[in-house]
């Protein structure tokens, strides 16, 4: 099984049985972002937790095997039209030089790790509008000279 059959299926399942990727991720103790993007194909699970997310939903080795596969992380490269993947792109569009400048003035020379790398979306309420909080805790990776 590869990972876009291995998505579809575990999408299939979560769909058919009312389930959330929150209430998943709090069952099986995982970071909802991660397990997420895990069944989603763009990261690869350690055996043992790609067993717990196979055997939580009901799916077989094949489905676990696949969890545990290496990604190839690749997207379309197109502008995306999906709103909110739009908005972050958007994002970063007009604020990426800004964040960039900030992160080396305040580190140096370098990047932030998308490996060594955590992410949490949470829900502020607000009386004028409930807020998306999205936090991005990368580990600084400075360039080397040589």
């Amino acid at each position: 099984m590869n990972k876009i059959s291995m998505t579809e299926t575990i999408i299939s399942i979560k769909l058919a049985k009312g389930l959330s990727w929150e209430a998943m991720a709090n069952d099986l103790g995982m970071s909802t972002v991660w397990l997420t993007s895990a069944c989603l194909g763009m990261n690869s699970a350690p055996p043992e937790k790609a067993k717990a997310i196979a055997d939580y939903l009901g799916l077989g080795p094949e489905v676990a095997s696949a969890l545990a596969s290496y990604p190839t992380k690749s997207w379309d490269k197109a502008v995306p039209t999906d709103p909110l993947i739009y908005r972050l792109y958007e994002v970063v569009g007009v604020y990426g030089d800004t964040l960039k400048e900030v992160i080396q003035e305040k580190f140096g020379d370098g990047i932030m790790s998308a490996i060594d790398f955590s992410m949490e979306v949470d829900k502020i309420e607000d009386p004028k509008g409930d807020r998306v909080l999205l936090t991005l805790n990368g580990k600084f990776l400075p360039y080397k000279s040589w």
